[in-house]
């Protein structure tokens, strides 16, 4: 039972793996998947960035001629 006084815990997005369990191989491929998703999340980061700045510049006010 939470308290609603304590702070809220983040959500893990990923559950880590038993690694004891796993190869070197297998530890290198879980790697290269990580690699690909931080590469994915990335360029989510890139892309909505890039939408939030354009977005920004369209509604920003037209600068005082003098």
């Amino acid at each position: 039972m939470r308290d609603d006084d304590d702070p809220a815990r983040p959500r893990r997005r990923l559950e880590p793996l038993p690694l004891a369990t796993l190869g070197i191989d297998e530890l290198r491929a879980y790697i290269a998947e990580l690699r690909e998703e931080i590469a994915r999340v990335e360029a989510d980061i890139a892309r909505k960035d890039s939408h939030r700045q354009a977005a920004a510049a369209f509604f920003r006010a037209p600068a005082a001629e003098d």
